[in-house]
């Protein structure tokens, strides 16, 4: 029977064989920005692991670095998600006969930070949404482009991933209308998305401009106007909803909170929860009900709204 090889690091990386299970953490995760923060969540964890003097990997051992984080003044936020790296770690370290079964079971046990209310983010008014897609000037190829880029966002509400990595042959017409199709999305679920007519002309403008007919939608534009590349990063998608954002008096909005306007949107134009959900890709309602920001209504609870009559007892 293999025995629970103890986790050491040398200097500022963990050393073999461990360096491979952070690999294979690393390597289920599908977003770039959460494999990112795992990184460095590992990579801390590690080297507060060697500082204590390569304590074994118990439950005990994750708890008291749990109590390390919360002493250093993390975020609840901060500490869970560092929580989530370590505890994937258990898991693959067990899966590979480093750490024994019952070790790996009692650290995925490790309880997070409660969290003071759900942090459900900003959204903007129609008023300000309409503002916002309407502050690039459409004069311009730069313009052009972000245009239709806020369209997306707002109009679909696409992630900044989802958008930098959207295609021109992603956008076809199906059942009479225009749809993304096949969009992949977090955790590899694939959806289709409507595209509504407001952000499909706002999308034939920039096309018409930049002369695209296939590959990436979106590309990067230098200071001068001119195309560059033939690509679009996530930052850059970032930094300008933050630009346009700026001039019409919001600051630090970022895509994510254009993503829940369109949900909220939807919903106060009477659109069904399940579809929102189904137009987000969401995978539980319980998350669109976050970004709707919905709460329960005791007052006008919906099942108030018919009433069934009994039948006398006989």
């Amino acid at each position: 029977m293999n025995q629970p090889v103890p986790i050491s690091v040398e200097a500022e990386r963990p050393a073999s064989p461990y360096a491979a299970v952070m690999t294979l953490v690393l390597n289920a995760v599908s977003s770039p920005l959460t494999r990112a923060m795992y990184e460095k969540a590992l990579r801390d964890f590690f080297l507060w692991w060697e500082e204590q003097g390569r304590l074994e990997f118990t439950k005990g051992t994750v708890q008291a670095h749990r109590a390390a984080l919360e002493a250093k003044g993390y975020s609840a936020s901060t500490i869970n998600q560092r929580l989530a790296a370590i505890r994937k770690l258990a898991v693959q370290a067990a899966d590979n006969n480093l750490l024994s079964l019952d070790d790996a079971a009692a650290i995925t046990r490790v309880k997070g930070i409660p969290k003071s209310g759900v942090s459900t983010g900003s959204w903007l008014t129609e008023k300000q949404a309409e503002q916002l897609i309407n502050a690039p000037t459409p004069e311009t190829l730069k313009g052009k482009r972000d245009r239709a880029l806020l369209g997306l966002l707002v109009g679909c509400g696409l992630r900044r991933r989802e958008l930098s990595t959207l295609n021109v042959e992603d956008i076809q017409q199906r059942d009479g209308r225009w749809i993304i199709i096949d969009l992949e999305g977090k955790h590899g679920r694939v959806r289709s998305v409507p595209v509504p007519p407001w952000v499909k002309m706002a999308i034939d403008d920039w096309l018409s401009a930049s002369g695209f007919t296939s590959g990436r939608l979106f590309c990067a534009i230098s200071r001068h106007g001119q195309i560059v590349g033939r690509t679009i990063s996530e930052q850059a998608v970032l930094d300008t909803v933050r630009q346009y954002g700026k001039q019409i008096g919001l600051e630090n909005i970022r895509p994510h909170d254009l993503r829940r306007t369109c949900a909220k949107l939807c919903r106060s134009r009477g659109g069904e929860l399940e579809q929102i959900q189904l137009l987000l890709g969401h995978s539980s309602i319980q998350i669109t009900e976050q970004y709707l920001g919905t709460k329960q209504a005791l007052h006008d609870a919906p099942n108030d709204r018919f009433v069934l009559r009994w039948e006398k007892a006989s």
